[in-house]
């Protein structure tokens, strides 16, 4: 398996620090309004890159943080007259209806920074007293210039970074490229003690101190959003290698941005989208599959027209799985016809190419052609004419890959006894070649929010 690491800029062979497990770190939000498209995106595809090395029989370790405490949330809780930790609370739990509806799969942690703040205190302390870090007037800031790698991640020079950046007037660094490990409170904000100052941690030391916490000193994979790999990824390289004298993390991983209609997204200019605004139109699945159709690391542009696209494309799988599921209902012979035992052998052939996709560098969007073929083969060869055998087996495929991008295939469609009633009552009407009845008990059900779909193998439904 070929994995592109930002840290080398190119595809390397994947392989684990420990035999058949995989320590993973995903940034997680800041929680402070609800998540964009722009959150959703690395949410949904280092999901699947959890799933396709769970796939492959790794035990995944999954740590994926929230930020609790930024000066985006204290101003929001300004704003409303609330309390920061209300403000917190209040935008995780809208985080978790969200990402559970996109089928992220539970981290096995989710730490918040606001109950790590011992550990980070404990790196800071590290820090410092290896040289890495100075204490100013109840600040604490790191060093860079002592960390002979500063900027490797990157590929940035240090000296022209530090040409760049501007001291401000009375600014406490002895660098311009210093960064904050620890603040002093201002009034109003909440504050936690510290050897230094009642404060809290700057944004770079969380992510350094949880991974170290819940994964050890080195992780096999860091991940998001390219955004972070400056300054971010960056400082926590730095003060995680400075603090436990060995490389932070073997893999970086980093998906693309989203533009919006052909333009740069943009909070500032409101030019962004969050998912409860997409879910007005669009389903959560078909924002899920949306974002798997391209390749994790290619910029992608989020439109209506592509949205509309997303869910035809989605719909003709689940019309297929739908398919695959009637002709399994209505076959009547079990064991393998004769042509269907060569038939089957292709099928293998598709898992092949789907595995081949996700090697080189979890490839979602080559592994979607792959299922949209599968889709082809079955429709071509599988009917209620077909052995239950041969129906079921590609019904296992289809499922197993599509599991490992996050696609529902079986969706399950509770009916009421009166809804059932009326199904039945419409095929009385059809086979009684009253189709007036039978159109007008379609309607009915369509108000109702089932929608019929008559085929050569019966009758099926779904959710409208």
């Amino acid at each position: 398996m070929q994995v592109y690491n930002t840290l080398t800029r190119k595809k390397e062979t994947f392989k684990s620090l420990e035999e058949g497990i995989v320590k993973m770190y995903v940034c997680g939000p800041t929680v402070y309004d609800y998540i964009h498209i722009g959150n959703a995106r690395p949410n949904v595809i280092f999901d699947v890159v959890r799933r396709y090395l769970e796939y492959k029989g790794y035990e995944v370790r999954y740590v994926q943080n929230y930020t609790d405490i930024d000066d985006k949330i204290i101003s929001k809780a300004i704003e409303e007259g609330a309390l920061s930790s209300e403000i917190a609370e209040r935008f995780i739990t809208e985080a978790k209806i969200d990402t559970d509806a996109l089928g992220i799969k539970a981290a096995t942690h989710n730490p918040k920074a606001t109950e790590e703040i011992d550990i980070m205190i404990d790196m800071i302390l590290t820090l410092i007293e290896k040289g890495f870090a100075y204490e100013v007037n109840g600040s604490v800031y790191y060093e860079t210039r002592k960390f002979e790698g500063y900027g490797k991640l990157s590929k940035k020079n240090p000296d022209d970074l530090e040409a760049g950046a501007r001291i401000q007037i009375n600014d406490e660094k002895q660098n311009p490229m210093d960064f904050v490990l620890w603040k002093p409170k201002k009034e109003g904000e909440p504050a936690w003690p510290s050897p230094w100052s009642e404060g809290r941690p700057g944004w770079h030391i969380e992510c350094s101190a949880m991974a170290k916490h819940y994964l050890g000193d080195s992780i096999d994979i860091h991940a998001g959003g390219e955004d972070l790999a400056f300054p971010h990824h960056e400082n926590e390289i730095a003060q995680s290698e400075a603090a436990n004298d060995k490389p932070f993390s073997t893999y970086w991983l980093h998906n693309g941005f989203i533009n919006i209609d052909n333009k740069k997204m943009s909070k500032s200019t409101g030019n962004f989208f969050t998912v409860r605004d997409i879910v007005k139109s669009f389903d959560y699945d078909v924002i899920r599959f949306f974002l798997v159709s391209a390749h994790y690391r290619s910029p992608v542009n989020f439109s209506e027209v592509l949205m509309m696209a997303a869910k035809s494309s989605l719909d003709r799988i689940k019309t297929g799985a739908k398919s695959l599921e009637r002709a399994h209902e209505y076959a009547k012979q079990e064991a393998l016809l004769g042509t269907e035992i060569e038939l089957l052998k292709q099928l293998d052939s598709f898992v092949g190419k789907f595995e081949k996709a996700m090697d080189d560098d979890f490839n979602t969007a080559d592994g979607v052609s792959v299922i949209f073929e599968l889709i082809k083969f079955s429709n071509t060869y599988a009917s209620s004419d077909s052995s239950t055998t041969f129906i079921r087996k590609i019904h296992e495929k289809l499922k197993i890959l599509c599991d490992i991008l996050g696609i529902v295939i079986e969706e399950e469609v509770s009916l009421t006894d009166e809804i059932e009633v009326l199904i039945e009552k419409r095929q009385v009407a059809r086979k009684n070649k009253n189709f007036a009845l039978a159109d007008q008990i379609r309607d009915e059900l369509l108000a109702k929010g089932i929608i019929l779909e008559d085929t050569r193998d019966g009758v099926s439904y779904k959710k409208g």
